[in-house]
């Protein structure tokens, strides 16, 4: 029996791995315990995903309502399927910049307390199976903000001929930088990830992920960038455009091409490794740019509210060079851009996403 563990199972990147890694036949082992619905709201509850895929899967995924800080509950897990474990996916996190500044201790606790569980928990229990981290590009904190941009129509650019002009490569210092709190965390945890590799010799790769995107996404006003647009157009909700006039640029990765990625590593794991993913030149948008593509999709005008403002450490402009794994893994290609992505979204919702829900 060859089993994938995936923490954050009922997440969005999670539940594409789930279906993913089930499709290559190994059973899969979900750990998930709803926290989203803590931070966000019922709204943003991942329990509709887990029901979905238990129905969908059937004995080839296994849920267990786990908390990554939980290191005994954790541990279980992990003693029960042992050696048996063939790669672990951690997405498990708390993903709020927001709730990270309200409440420190918690955010911790799960960003890096819990990863260091999970990285020990593979160490003692399946040492040999690759660890795939989904870390993020808030590593880098507000440097990319340091980056010479010029102000366009409906976005912001970077200066023609900069050596970051194809996308910002993880040669980016992450010092002497803001970060936010929950940056931070994520930093605590990708280089603890990253040490795991070097000093333990695990098989691992943080995968520094910028807007992650696609129709399993519970979207909610804090998180969810391009399905939360979607879903303003859609329910005529008012969405919030704060700060840099809404023209800061995001590149946008689906999740499918983000689990293809975790396969490719998964076949040929490396030790340590870290990756810029996201959509790069191929797929990015601005808040304006979204907007005005859900606006076209949906068939409705948006409320839009402006927020002069930005959110602190928020990135004015952010695209990804994903040229690194595609050096070490070149049968990889993305194959969703922006508008691709959000009328998959728009027709994935269009049942649950109405006016006066």
């Amino acid at each position: 029996m060859s089993v994938a563990v995936v923490t954050g199972s009922a997440g969005l990147i999670g539940s594409q791995a789930v279906r993913h890694f089930a499709r290559l036949g190994l059973d899969v082992i979900g750990i998930d315990n709803d926290m989203r619905s803590r931070f966000f709201g019922s709204e943003a509850s991942t329990a509709w995903n887990v029901e979905r895929l238990s129905v969908d899967l059937g004995k080839a995924y296994v849920h267990h309502d786990v908390d990554i800080r939980d290191r005994d509950a954790l541990a279980a897990v992990f003693r029960k399927y042992g050696r048996d474990i063939a790669v672990v996916i951690h997405t498990a996190a708390q993903p709020s910049h927001d709730w990270a500044a309200r409440d420190p201790l918690l955010d911790f606790d799960i960003n890096a307390g819990g990863t260091l569980n999970v990285l020990q928990n593979v160490r003692e229990h399946c040492i040999d199976a690759p660890l795939i981290h989904c870390s993020t590009n808030k590593v880098y904190g507000d440097r990319p903000n340091s980056l010479p941009l010029v102000e366009q129509e409906t976005r912001w650019e970077i200066t023609p001929g900069h050596r970051y002009g194809a996308g910002i490569s993880e040669d980016m210092s992450i010092d002497g930088c803001l970060h936010s709190v929950f940056g931070a965390s994520k930093v605590a945890a990708d280089i603890m990830v990253q040490e795991y590799g070097r000093y333990f010799g695990l098989r691992t790769a943080c995968f520094r992920g910028g807007t992650l995107t696609g129709p399993g996404h519970s979207a909610t006003e804090l998180h969810g960038f391009l399905a939360y647009v979607m879903r303003c157009a859609m329910e005529r909700r008012t969405y919030k455009l704060i700060g840099y006039k809404g023209k800061q640029v995001r590149d946008a990765i689906h999740s499918h091409d983000v689990v293809t990625a975790f396969e490719a590593f998964f076949h040929n794991p490396r030790s340590a490794e870290v990756y810029n993913l996201g959509g790069g030149r191929y797929s990015n948008a601005s808040n304006l740019e979204a907007i005005a593509l859900a606006e076209k999709i949906s068939g409705n005008e948006m409320r839009v509210e402006h927020v002069e403002t930005p959110r602190t450490g928020d990135h004015i402009w952010w695209i990804s060079s994903n040229a690194r794994f595609e050096q070490h893994y070149p049968e990889w290609q993305l194959t969703y851009d922006v508008p691709l992505i959000m009328n998959e979204i728009y027709e994935a919702n269009v049942d649950r996403w109405v006016p006066g829900r």
